[in-house]
């Protein structure tokens, strides 16, 4: 598209979606959009770029009539604007086929995918090539990443430079296209991190997910590198018939890339990572966790098999800011701690709550999760999500987002949940909604609890509900 055109976005505050919208804007291009709700971080961005959310969905939102509209993947059948689009014969295009298209052709590729940390691991890729380019300019990396990278303020940059760093999501593309959009972005070389079942809406079960990220390792051509997390069987499995070369890191002491003497200190964590059985770098980080560790250590192998020099890669995992909502303070009020989490599954969720044990030693921690991402919504995930849960000193659950959607067979029961919580000793409730959340619960709080909202939406607008009622209202 050499031409300027106006390309319209329907459901634009999607992170990718955003990004998208954003990069297109950059290059010149008049950019509009749609969708039912917007909500931060994406709001905020597209606001600052001055791009106008339009809501709700409306026919009246394709006039005067786009150039291109950009169909996101969370789009069906039925939407208003949609519909327009087929009966107009309107072009269209999937975010991923664009994102090719207009900014990976004739670039270096470099792909994080995995059931986890990808968002993560993302971003500390990209701050460990911004951190370089400070003495090496051509490193200078341009990104797209599916959350608010805090070192940048922004989920994308755009650059001249040859290196492109993406967040490889595995779910569909768009209605017309139900292949993961990793499958348009042509690695030159990867990290996979975790393989899990995910996404039951698109995946019949495990085998289904393992054979996208099969064909994900395919597309790595024999000159490139696979960064694999050696935890895992499923990710083994994956990678086993890869045509690049593979580069396993973890814990494993063959692995290529070993982590070992892992210290938790001040909120953060250090340890000793080694190349290949010889000493690399002494890292740290200033997140808890050990999954994040291992995050930054991916990032840090293929940044350093790309020739990202070892000095470059400590200075940025000591200064990485994380990514907006990934444990994320909200709120500091009256000796409360407020943490917003990313959650869409149950072992995220676990790696949350054990993180935040690991940061915030012997304060009361309190879970508040909303069910709201196609994965939590389902009951296939119930006893896992039971499991990781437990894992807090007491347990909140809203009702199901849009249950209606979900057949009552397949169906999360957050009664269900709460009851197997109570019967294993851990105090559990179930209230409808943010409203009824933030009215129960504040006064029940005390100086010094650290209370996790785990939700991959807005949930209501509990993340400033909550701190005005404590703010307002007396303590326990």
């Amino acid at each position: 598209m050499k031409d300027t055109k106006h390309i319209h976005l329907i459901g634009i505050c999607g992170t990718a979606m955003a990004s998208l919208a954003g990069m297109l804007r950059q290059i010149g291009h008049h950019v509009t959009g749609s969708d039912a709700a917007a909500y931060p971080p994406m709001s905020e961005q597209l606001a600052h770029q001055g791009i106008v959310v339009m809501q709700p969905y409306a026919a009246a939102n394709l006039a005067p009539r786009p150039d291109l509209v950009v169909v996101g993947n969370a789009i069906s059948r039925g939407n208003p604007e949609l519909e327009v689009v087929l009966d107009e014969k309107i072009p269209f295009r999937s975010m991923a086929s664009i994102l090719h298209d207009e900014f990976l052709v004739g670039r270096e590729s470099l792909v994080v995918a995995g059931t986890h940390g990808k968002t993560t691991t993302t971003s500390m890729l990209a701050w460990i090539y911004e951190v370089a380019s400070r003495t090496q300019p051509e490193l200078a990396p341009s990104f797209l990443i599916g959350g608010v990278a805090e070192n940048f303020g922004v989920s994308f940059v755009v650059r001249p430079g040859k290196t492109f760093l993406l967040e490889g999501d595995e779910y569909d593309t768009a209605f017309f296209d139900k292949g993961p959009k990793f499958m348009h972005y042509f690695p030159d070389a990867a990290i996979l991190t975790h393989v899990e079942f995910d996404h039951a809406d698109i995946y019949d079960n495990l085998d289904a997910v393992k054979t996208a990220f099969k064909r994900l390792v395919n597309l790595i051509p024999r000159r490139g590198r696979l960064v694999a997390f050696d935890g895992a069987e499923n990710v083994t499995e994956c990678v086993a018939k890869a045509f690049c070369a593979v580069e396993r890191y973890g814990k494993a002491p063959n692995s290529c890339w070993c982590v070992r003497e892992i210290r938790f200190e001040d909120g953060g964590v250090q340890w000793t990572l080694d190349r290949e059985g010889r000493k690399f770098a002494e890292l740290s980080l200033p997140m808890a966790g050990e999954h994040n560790a291992m995050n930054a250590t991916a990032a840090a192998a293929l940044a350093a098999g790309q020739g990202v020099p070892a000095a470059a890669i400590v200075q940025a995992l000591a200064t990485f800011k994380s990514v907006k909502r990934r444990l994320e303070i909200r709120a500091e009020v009256r000796g409360i701690t407020i943490i917003d989490d990313f959650a869409h599954h149950p072992t995220a969720i676990r790696e949350t709550l054990r993180a935040l044990r690991q940061a915030y030693p012997g304060r009361r921690l309190l879970a508040v999760l909303e069910p709201r991402s196609n994965t939590l919504r389902r009951n296939v995930f119930e006893a896992a999500l039971v499991h990781s849960l437990a894992l807090a000193d007491v347990v909140v659950l809203a009702n199901v987002f849009k249950s209606e959607s979900i057949p009552e067979t397949e169906r999360l029961h957050p009664k269900a949940v709460v009851a197997q919580l109570n019967q294993q000793g851990v105090p559990a409730a179930l209230w409808p909604d943010a409203a009824a959340i933030v009215r129960e619960l504040a006064p029940q709080l005390r100086s010094g609890d650290v209370v996790a909202i785990l939700s991959n939406g807005g949930f209501g607008g509990i993340y400033t509900l909550l701190p005005e009622a404590l703010t307002a209202g007396s303590l326990a």
